[in-house]
């Protein structure tokens, strides 16, 4: 049995990377970017207006302002802005020439053509108008935001809305990302039915291959899923050796433990996969397996849900996404403890499922790794390292987030 930092380290390390594709920008979203955005062009790409307003020359702000025309966006201004005039402007229009600043609107009056400031007059000890100093004229000057051939957005990023954004602004219609990793999932166990089935007597019904299944897709790969495997050493090897011709990763809920019927190390070695390692001192978790062959890499995972939503959250997921190149850190933070936690064996490192109230950490009803309702509750999680049997109300604890 391993320690967890162990296990991550050796996952982690025999990571092999996907290919590479361009895809359309609507379907971009939650993909990894496989190389640097650039600029194509300056933004603003020119001397715009931040408000609707006026376009003048500051020094003449002092007298009333013959207005010369209006500009709305999209359109070249038509006129040069001379001493004692203003065009009146759009919020986004291009400022025009000989205009150095725009007044707003709303501290303005205008009869019959003719436009008077009604701000603030006042000037600092150089005669410069305070009312531009924290405005900086009411313009976006050209480049301010982005330069041309400047890179916009990194090689490795995960593009989130406001990326498609930038994408967009740029002309990267088709951006080129990372191909996705092809996840087959199998469920191993006799006792296994599917969720639209009855679960009669010994039957319970399948749940962690639809919520592994859910997981993948959140996190940006593509799962493919082989069925119930029924606990025989044929069942197993029929679906193992299907999902390694068609997937980058498997994974196999159940089967992995120490029970007369747990085949699954067995069946992976028969199939050319490696086993890494086999136990991890961890709660949930224990006998996670990872094996790699020269075609597929394999998480075996325990066949209670909690392990294995906790398993993937930790460490499949990282994976996963180290495969597209995209560097995944969770989000953890200190909070103190609400209430005190207590456990009676403390020879494995435990995640512990969490709520968040007053700015302090609870932990939620839990009963163990069976308990699956316990995590639609949670949205955090707290680690009790190993030969820590409790932690004090009050105390710091690191939370994640999952």
């Amino acid at each position: 049995m391993i320690h967890f930092k162990e296990a991550y380290d050796i996952v982690m390390s025999s990571v092999r990377k996907t290919g590479q594709e361009q895809v359309n920008i609507s379907d971009a979203l939650n993909r990894v970017l496989a190389q640097n955005v650039v600029s194509d062009l300056d933004m603003p790409p020119f001397d715009k207006s931040a408000m609707d307003g006026y376009a003048c020359r500051a020094e003449d702000l002092e007298h009333e302002l013959k207005n010369i025309e209006v500009i709305q966006a999209g359109y070249v201004p038509e006129k040069t802005v001379d001493k004692l005039e203003c065009s009146k402007i759009m919020t986004g229009a291009m400022l025009p020439e000989g205009a150095d600043c725009v007044i707003i609107v709303e501290e303005t009056e205008e009869t019959d053509g003719k436009v008077k400031f009604t701000g603030s007059l006042e000037k600092d000890e150089n005669g410069k108008f305070k009312y531009f100093q924290k405005r900086r004229g009411n313009i976006c000057f050209k480049g301010e935001d982005i330069k041309c051939g400047e890179i916009v957005l990194d090689k490795g990023e995960l593009i989130k809305p406001q990326h498609i954004a930038v994408l967009a602004s740029v002309g990267c219609a088709e951006p080129k990302v990372a191909e996705r990793p092809k996840v087959g999932i199998i469920a191993t166990g006799s006792e296994l039915v599917e969720p639209y089935e009855k679960a009669d007597g010994p039957k319970i019904r399948n749940s962690n291959s639809y919520q592994l299944s859910a997981q993948i897709v959140k996190m940006g790969a593509i799962p493919k899923y082989y069925g119930i495997a029924e606990d025989t050493i044929e069942a197993i090897d029929s679906c193992v050796s299907k999902a390694i011709k068609e997937n980058d990763v498997i994974l196999i809920s159940g089967g992995v433990s120490m029970g007369d019927y747990d085949f699954v190390p067995k069946i992976l070695e028969k199939n050319g996969i490696r086993i890494l390692f086999d136990q991890v001192a961890i709660q949930p978790g224990k006998p996670t397996t990872f094996g790699i062959s020269d075609d597929i890499v394999c998480f075996g995972m325990p066949g209670n849900p909690v392990s294995t939503f906790v398993q993937f959250e930790i460490l499949v997921k990282p994976f996963l996404y180290k495969m597209m190149g995209y560097n995944f850190k969770p989000n953890i933070f200190p909070l103190q403890l609400g209430k005190s936690i207590r456990r009676k064996r403390a020879a494995r490192e435990a995640l512990v499922p969490v709520v968040i109230k007053n700015g302090k950490v609870f932990k939620v009803d839990y009963h163990g790794s069976a308990h699956i309702n316990a995590m639609c509750t949670a949205e955090y999680l707290i680690s009790l390292p190993i030969g820590v049997t409790h932690v004090e109300e009050g105390a710091l604890v690191d939370v994640r987030q999952i």
